[in-house]
C-alpha cells in the first residue's frame, strides 16, 4: 500500500481550529456512476453546490471537529482541489488519495492523521460517505458525544416493512427482530481506530463497514444512536431529486 498523499495545492497539513479535538473523514473515492453520469455522482450539482461539499460544509460548522479529510480517487483530485476552492475558500481541507476498496480509502486517511491520533491531539474520528449530503447536524453531534463517552456511535433507522423467513421458508416472526438500517457518519475514540486498521492491514482483512473492523480487532460495543429519515444516500438519478426536495421542504437547515 503506498503511502496517503498530502493536500492539493494550496491547502496545507495540519491547519486545525484551537480547542477542537475531533477531525472528519468524508469518504469521495467511489467510482458512484449509476447514478447516470460517468464522473463520480459526489461531484453533481445539489441545490446550489457539489454535493461532496455538503458534507465538508455540515462538519466545518460543528466546532468541536478541528481537521477535514476528503478522500478522492486520484484522477479526481484536481477536480476536487477545485471545487474546494470555489465552494469553501479558506477552509482548510485535507485530500488525501483513496484506495481500491473503502476500507482501504479509510485506512490511509488514518494513516494521514496517524501522527496525531498518537499525539493525543485527535479524540475521535468520524467518517462519513459523501453520497449521504443530507445528514443534520443533530446527527453529527449525537454520534460525536455517544462515542467520546463509550467508544463507538453508528446512526441507525429501524429496519421497516420487512418479515423474516425460517430455514423451511415460512414466514418467522422471530427470524429478524431489532434489525436497523446503518448510515453515517460513524464515529470513533481515534486510538482504537487507528489500532483496529493496523492490525486489519497485518491481517490483509477487508471490513464491510468502520464498524466491523473496530468490533473485530478491539472488541468496541458499537452504540447505535438514532439515525434521521432525510440522511439520504444518492446512489440513483432519483435520489437526487429526492435531495432536492427534503433542502427545498426543511429551508435548507438540517
Amino acid at each position: 500500500m503506498t503511502a496517503p498523499q498530502r493536500r492539493a495545492a494550496g491547502y496545507h497539513g495540519r491547519v486545525r481550529r484551537a480547542g477542537a479535538t475531533h477531525a472528519g473523514i468524508v469518504l469521495a473515492a467511489g467510482s458512484g456512476t449509476r447514478v447516470g453520469n460517468s464522473r463520480n455522482k459526489v461531484y453533481l450539482p445539489l441545490a446550489g453546490r457539489r454535493i461532496v461539499t455538503w458534507s465538508l460544509e455540515l462538519f466545518r460548522r460543528i466546532p468541536e471537529i478541528g481537521r477535514l479529510v476528503l478522500v478522492v480517487r486520484g484522477e479526481d483530485r484536481e477536480l476536487a482541489g477545485e471545487i474546494l476552492e470555489r465552494e469553501l475558500p479558506g477552509v482548510p481541507v485535507d485530500v488525501v488519495t483513496g484506495g481500491e476498496t473503502r476500507h482501504e480509502s479509510e485506512y490511509r486517511a488514518l494513516l494521514h492523521l496517524a501522527d496525531e491520533i498518537r499525539e493525543g491531539a485527535i479524540d475521535v474520528v468520524l467518517v462519513h460517505d459523501a453520497a449521504r449530503p443530507l445528514a443534520p447536524a443533530r446527527v453529527v453531534r449525537e454520534v460525536l458525544a455517544t462515542a467520546a463517552r463509550t467508544g463507538s456511535a453508528i446512526p441507525a433507522l429501524p429496519l421497516e416493512d420487512v418479515v423474516g423467513v425460517d430455514e423451511a421458508g415460512r414466514v418467522s416472526s422471530q427470524a429478524r427482530t431489532g434489525m436497523v438500517r446503518v448510515q453515517t457518519p460513524q464515529a470513533f475514540r481515534s486510538g482504537p481506530l487507528l489500532a483496529a486498521y493496523q492490525a486489519a492491514a497485518e491481517d490483509g482483512f477487508t471490513g464491510t463497514d468502520t464498524a466491523s473492523c473496530v468490533e473485530r480487532y478491539e472488541g468496541v460495543a458499537v452504540q447505535v444512536v438514532s439515525g434521521d429519515p432525510r440522511n439520504i444516500k444518492v446512489t440513483y438519478p432519483d435520489d437526487l431529486f429526492t435531495a432536492e426536495l427534503i433542502l427545498t421542504t426543511s429551508g435548507y437547515e438540517l
